[in-house]
């Protein structure tokens, strides 16, 4: 048995609990990449991150809300299309095989098609505005249209993830209730509110904890899009950290926001495997 797990777990050593370690020793360290001196400083870096007003008054902001907006605006979207697609109709096959399309596409790649289709000069958006009569937007100059951009890229390469998901509940779900709840008289929303939703809890859920933690780490599609721009207002934690380290070079501010975004996203999950197991409890 150890045989069989020792590949596995001399992988996970060297490429993930060593590196975890060197980023933890190095935020107590004073390790600018152009000057390591590698002194102790112990908790002087974090405190250096937590009183910088652009983390705590952009960075956490911005995340939060990416998190939030991308999690339930994919939530939505994939509960509404899977509840659509969850019955036979003609050209089904093709209908289903449409919406997965953006999980085909590698997320760096769609960004850069948002990008062009955004851009002020001669992105497809504006000349749809002008086509209508409007005046052209500078889409990426402003930081809420820039956020909104990326918000909703985010949501649609990961509505077919959710749409996957919650289809194959559907699928799952007896049928029985569904039918005695017709036959008492309720209506389509009635039997989804009180029959269907509740069935579904603990799948939502799961999806839920799982798209919480990877949005938080979201980076490839922010870096592509906006860079954190315009004047770093839509800057993300991950683009924040990166920054920090490879592109100001001090790797030990880098590594103290990395350590500080791993605690939240630690309490963060932790809350919600607590939420879960209540509602997978109460669905018993």
């Amino acid at each position: 048995m150890l045989a069989l797990i020792l590949p596995a777990l001399v992988i996970l050593v060297a490429f993930q609990i060593v590196p975890i370690l060197i980023g933890a020793n190095a935020s107590f360290r004073s390790w600018s990449l152009f000057n390591p001196q590698k002194t102790f400083v112990g908790l002087a870096n974090y405190r250096r991150i937590l009183a910088d007003p652009l983390f705590y008054g952009t960075v956490l902001p911005n995340t939060f809300l990416f998190m939030l907006a991308s999690v339930s605006g994919g939530l939505l979207a994939g509960l509404g299309l899977a509840t659509l697609i969850n019955r036979r109709f003609r050209g089904q096959r093709l209908v289903r095989t449409a919406i997965l399309l953006p999980l085909m596409v590698p997320p760096v790649v769609a960004a850069i098609m948002i990008t062009w289709m955004f851009n002020d000069q001669f992105g497809i958006a504006n000349v749809i505005l002008e086509a209508l009569g409007l005046e052209p937007v500078a889409w990426l100059v402003s930081r809420w249209t820039s956020l909104a951009i990326v918000i909703g890229t985010d949501i649609w390469l990961w509505t077919p993830w959710f749409t996957l998901l919650i289809l194959a509940a559907l699928q799952t779900l007896p049928v029985e209730p569904h039918e005695a709840a017709r036959m008492d008289g309720a209506g389509p929303w009635q039997v989804f509110r009180n029959i269907t939703l509740p069935l579904l809890r603990p799948v939502l859920m799961v999806c839920i904890t799982i798209r919480t933690i990877d949005a938080f780490r979201v980076f490839d599609i922010v870096w592509t899009i906006t860079k954190g721009g315009p004047a770093r207002s839509t800057e993300v934690f991950s683009i924040y950290a990166y920054k920090q380290a490879f592109v100001y070079l001090n790797f030990d501010l880098g590594a103290a926001a990395s350590m500080i975004g791993a605690g939240i996203i630690m309490v963060v999950g932790g809350v919600l495997y607590k939420v879960l197991s209540y509602v997978v409890e109460v669905s018993r």
